[in-house]
């Protein structure tokens, strides 16, 4: 009897661990320091949809991540991208302040992360951080859903505290300390981004 219930007891323990997600017990890393990065000036990319202000967006990167030969991104890590960060039609770089996540479009607010389809095809819009794994099935890409982040600025370093929750509810922090370059994106005309094409679609719902 006793070796009955240890037989069945391994037949029960062998299937939960089979049919459990191992995604789901992996330890992230969710304090990460970013080393480098850079932000990209759009200027007053929404104007056609009555929005003035400026928009930067902003990718940040661990130390354990580089550009390879060929310009793709390589290595493990974590990689912080915010995609429509607005500021007032008179900034061009990221200004000092305090920043939130919010879909209202008015300064110091960052478009949270979210996933629409459209064209059989699902896009990934707004704020999300993803987690580059040794083991490639461990890589993930999470959305941020709520939070804010912090911009001080000393001489030529800009120093950025993060406060964010993922849409999964875990906390997500982390900092860079280092020279941001900014890169002046509104001189050549953008492709129709998803996130126009997403407010082109709803004007007509």
């Amino acid at each position: 009897m006793k070796n009955l219930i240890f037989v069945l007891f391994s037949v029960v323990f062998f299937v939960s661990c089979k049919t459990n997600d191992p995604a789901l017990e992996y330890k992230y890393n969710t304090n990460p320091t970013y080393t480098w990065g850079y932000a990209e000036f759009y200027g007053p990319y929404y104007s056609e949809y009555m929005n003035d202000n400026n928009v930067i967006s902003l990718s940040l990167f661990s130390d354990s991540l580089f550009v390879d030969s060929t310009g793709s991104l390589d290595g493990i890590g974590q990689y912080l991208f915010l995609e429509d960060i607005f500021i007032s039609p008179t900034d061009t770089i990221l200004p000092n302040g305090v920043y939130e996540i919010s879909k209202s479009e008015v300064p110091f607010t960052v478009a949270p992360g979210e996933k629409f389809k459209a064209d059989n095809n699902e896009y990934v819009i707004g704020a999300y951080i993803y987690f580059i794994e040794k083991k490639s099935n461990f890589s993930v890409q999470k959305l941020i859903s709520r939070g804010s982040f912090t911009v001080e600025s000393m001489n030529n370093t800009r120093y950025i505290d993060f406060n964010f929750m993922l849409s999964d509810s875990t906390k997500l922090e982390g900092k860079f300390s280092a020279e941001l370059p900014h890169f002046d994106q509104s001189i050549v005309t953008p492709p129709s981004s998803v996130r126009k094409k997403l407010k082109l679609k709803n004007q007509f719902q």
